[in-house]
């Protein structure tokens, strides 16, 4: 008998058809404003220094490829590179640019939907030296590379990169920590940067990073035309519709001239909660204080925290009405109705009810691509990493969505997600349109969106967040609580309030405020009841301290059954 190892390179059965184009295979000529920033990060890198970078360049800029010149000039120095990308922008289009440029063998990937096999084997070949080149999700920054040139962290603003599970970590911060221990470049990518991150490299002499701006789009084209649909205009005409009329018509000259179309709405299913005409009760989660949202393809309800099922009821549990309706609107009711108004037209969903088998987010996008499917309806999932050329027109369903949430950042996230889906439409040749359907068309945010202006959104918003005292102004740090005991952590939250309110707020560099306990905004998730103390203020090494001391004096209690967990600037505030 003979032992052989056989690894586990989820790239090799990887068929590359972009091998054969020499303009993937081969460095492309820089413009002038990506030969200033490649040679700003250069120049760190051969001094083996640490720097961070904010390469701030609009859709469509070649950031890209100047993430691959960076990462060519650390492999011909003898060094290593880590690339980060959000998971959802781990997407076939990029592998098959790094491919072509590096070869496989020089790629390992590391994310959640490899089989822990091939995680295994991924680890291994980046710790014999076997891949000198690391491209994955948040984790991959703990990839054991010898010789670290560059770390490169593309769409940084996006809320991914920091884990919310245990152990709570911050790829950035992490990354950054990294980067000064190896004396290597840290470059920072994104059209719509964290307005954090954006602050901080305008006041450069202070925070030491490099703001490089790309303003034009590399291959010459221009910015997508963008337009704003009144919907409550397109009520009191009398169109019900999930498409505006303009959106309607756009899509119908699109299908004419066999070009392709991406629409957009954040909410997957098919209704967003169901409800009972007749006395108002609403169809929650058994486990979650959550309204339930329905899945028309299974004919099932599903709650999106816990993922408990139940069967569609005809009768109201409360009254026994047989009045119930469906009302909201996600991206299995857009598919159903794009399929009734436009027949001939072949389309395809992306969302997280498509992609849980292996491989279906890969064969979903290389389907659209390759079949010239004429329109693609998703999620966030087709916001970023895409580039169609084919594509002219991208529709987004219900810009509003994003806006109503109870986040400080709601108006930040609603303007990167319009700016990146709007950056899919007219990337080539072909000249792109925009569509955005909107109840609150003048909302500052919708408006800077329309108009792509980036630094007119910060100006606004960073002048909101100083008068309201919200980061970059203060920290916000959240103490949360759950159990399955209601009394016991009402008792909690509550000794701890009163300990933080005495210990913190004397501390006179960090002008902490503490407010009192509440129960979370979904305050119950999986039979779990959630409380939380909002602390805002300055978080300084004293201030840490007293938190973990706090925490270990209540753990003395002998709690039963509450948990509690601490996050600073949480990504989530629900």
């Amino acid at each position: 008998m003979v032992e052989q190892k056989i690894e586990r390179n989820p790239l090799l059965l990887k068929d590359i058809e972009t091998i054969k184009n020499k303009e993937i295979t081969q460095k492309l000529q820089l413009t002038k404003e990506q030969q200033n920033a490649y040679e700003k990060v250069e120049a760190s890198l051969q001094e083996n220094q640490y720097q961070t970078f904010l390469l701030y360049g609009v859709t469509g800029s070649g950031k890209t490829e100047v993430y691959l010149q960076l990462i060519q000039e650390a492999l011909e120095k003898g060094k290593t590179a880590i690339l980060l990308v959000p998971e959802i922008s781990l997407t076939p289009q990029m592998l098959d640019r790094f491919i072509a440029r590096f070869g496989k063998e020089e790629l390992a990937v590391l994310h959640s939907k490899l089989s822990i096999g091939e995680r295994h084997d991924e680890w291994e070949r980046i710790k014999e030296g076997k891949a000198r080149i690391v491209i994955g999700a948040r984790s991959a920054i703990f990839a054991p590379l010898e010789k670290l040139g560059i770390i490169i962290i593309d769409e940084e603003h996006d809320s991914s990169y920091k884990s919310e599970a245990n152990p709570k970590y911050d790829a950035k911060e992490v990354a950054k920590r990294i980067a000064k221990q190896k004396n290597c470049p840290l470059v920072l990518g994104s059209a719509t940067p964290d307005i954090r991150t954006y602050q901080a490299a305008l006041e450069e002499e202070k925070t030491a990073i490099t703001l490089l701006p790309l303003t034009q789009r590399a291959n010459q084209s221009t910015l997508p035309t963008v337009q704003v649909v009144d919907l409550k205009e397109e009520l009191m005409n009398g169109n019900r519709s999930m498409l505006s009329m303009d959106l309607y018509t756009a899509i119908e000259e699109n299908l004419k001239q066999k070009r392709q179309t991406i629409l957009f709405l954040n909410r997957r299913g098919y209704s967003t909660f169901i409800m009972c005409r007749n006395c108002g009760y609403t169809v929650k989660c058994r486990n979650c204080n959550i309204s339930m949202t329905y899945h028309s393809y299974e004919k099932k309800l599903k709650c999106h925290y816990c993922g408990y099922e139940e069967k569609i009821v005809s009768e109201c549990p409360e009254c026994h009405s047989d009045k119930i309706r469906y009302f909201g609107t996600g991206t299995q009711k857009l598919e159903q109705e794009i399929q009734k108004q436009f027949p001939e037209a072949s389309t395809i969903r992306m969302d997280i009810d498509t992609v849980t088998k292996k491989n279906s987010h890969e064969e979903i996008l290389s389907k659209f691509k390759k079949e010239d499917i004429d329109i693609l309806i998703g999620t966030q999932m087709v916001v970023k990493g895409h580039h169609f050329p084919k594509v002219t027109l991208v529709g987004v369903i219900a810009a509003d969505s994003s806006l109503n949430i109870d986040d400080y950042r709601a108006n930040e996230r609603t303007f990167q997600i319009l700016t990146q889906v709007a950056g899919r439409a007219g990337r080539e040749k072909l000249p792109g349109k925009v569509i955005i359907q909107s109840y609150n068309p003048e909302n500052f945010t919708i408006q800077c969106a329309k108009e792509q202006n980036y630094e007119k959104f910060y100006e606004t918003e960073i002048a909101l967040r100083k008068q309201l005292k919200y980061p970059p102004f203060c920290d916000i740090i959240v103490v949360n609580f759950n159990s399955t005991m209601e009394a016991e952590i009402k008792r909690v939250s509550k000794w701890v309030y009163e300990a933080l309110k005495r210990d913190l707020e004397p501390i006179e560099e960090s002008h902490f405020r503490v407010f009192q306990p509440m129960p979370a905004p979904i305050d119950k998730i999986q039979n779990r009841y959630r409380w939380r103390i909002i602390i805002k203020g300055n978080m300084t090494k004293q201030a840490n301290e007293l938190l973990n001391q706090c925490l270990q004096e209540v753990y003395q209690k002998n709690l039963k059954n509450t948990r509690i967990t601490i996050d600073v600037n949480p990504n989530n505030m629900m």
